[in-house]
């Protein structure tokens, strides 16, 4: 990040950043001008200006997925004053889901390059069309599912898994494994609307992001011992986890019920080949 206080001039700003960024062997600079949801003459001349001075070798719109007509409009000015050579369509986890990129790749002409779900790095990705006209249909994109499950999985660590599992030896700390791994995977109503018939059931819903952080809470107010052995949780250790964790009795109790019947319920579906089978199934053997 590039600062210049009581400096107003933009292209100045712009060209000071690139000298600043050069000094420091960056291979890399973005230049993140000002936006408008509205055109006006100022704004425009502004970009212009900076986008003739610094002769970008990529120059890319981001458009709101959710403004419908006013984002192609802007897009159409944008392009007519400084031909950009493609776009990044934001918001695509609004209800709009996307209908904003067909009409500007019309009007415009230009390839949608990348999208975002949200508001962090994890959430930018590739356009795909294909994977667009699925959302907009409602039928999910279960390949970019896939794909951001295959990101985060290590065979190593799931073959780890796989042998506690089958002693039942299944603990918090590896619980708590899984969870950071779904977490990287980006926020759970994006991924569940990857899963065809999910988008409409999880329209209206609310989903609780917090219930992670709750959990983890919970979790890390265990000491080592206890997070390796869930079985010595008595009634003393749990009210202690409690405090540490600023939660009631009950929730505490509720949760390691729940850690219990998921424990159980592995273990009984290692026996056999079943355990095989779905290991198997997610490296691909």
């Amino acid at each position: 990040m590039y600062s210049d206080q009581g400096n107003n001039d933009p292209v100045a700003i712009a060209k000071a950043g690139i000298a600043e960024a050069k000094s420091k062997g960056c291979n890399v600079v973005i230049i993140d001008t000002a936006g408008r949801l509205a055109v006006d003459e100022a704004m425009m001349s502004e970009i212009a200006n900076i986008h003739k001075a610094i002769q970008p070798q990529e120059t890319l719109f981001v458009v709101d997925a959710m403004t419908g007509q006013d984002a192609v409009n802007t897009a159409k000015a944008f392009n007519d004053r400084i031909n950009y050579d493609g776009v990044v369509l934001t918001k695509l986890d609004g209800d709009t889901r996307g209908g904003a990129a067909l009409s500007v790749k019309y009007t415009v002409g230009k390839p949608i390059k990348f999208i975002s779900t949200g508001e962090k790095m994890d959430t930018l990705d590739v356009f795909h069309p294909e994977r667009m006209a699925q959302r907009i249909l409602g039928m999910g994109d279960i390949v970019s599912f896939v794909e951001k499950a295959q990101e985060q999985f290590d065979e190593k660590e799931a073959k780890r898994l796989e042998k506690k599992i089958r002693k039942n030896k299944f603990d918090f700390n590896d619980f708590l494994g899984q969870l950071n791994q779904i977490r990287k995977m980006g926020d759970i109503k994006s991924l569940m609307n990857m899963i065809p018939g999910m988008s409409k059931m999880t329209k209206n819903l609310d989903i609780d992001e917090s219930a992670f952080s709750k959990v983890e809470a919970i979790i890390q107010s265990m000491t080592p011992y206890e997070r390796s052995h869930p079985e010595t949780l008595n009634m003393s250790r749990k009210k202690r986890i409690a405090k540490g964790c600023g939660r009631d009795l009950h929730d505490i109790n509720a949760f390691i019920k729940q850690f219990d019947q998921m424990r159980k319920m592995m273990h009984m579906m290692s026996k056999g080949k079943n355990m095989n089978k779905m290991m198997g199934g997610i490296t691909g053997r």
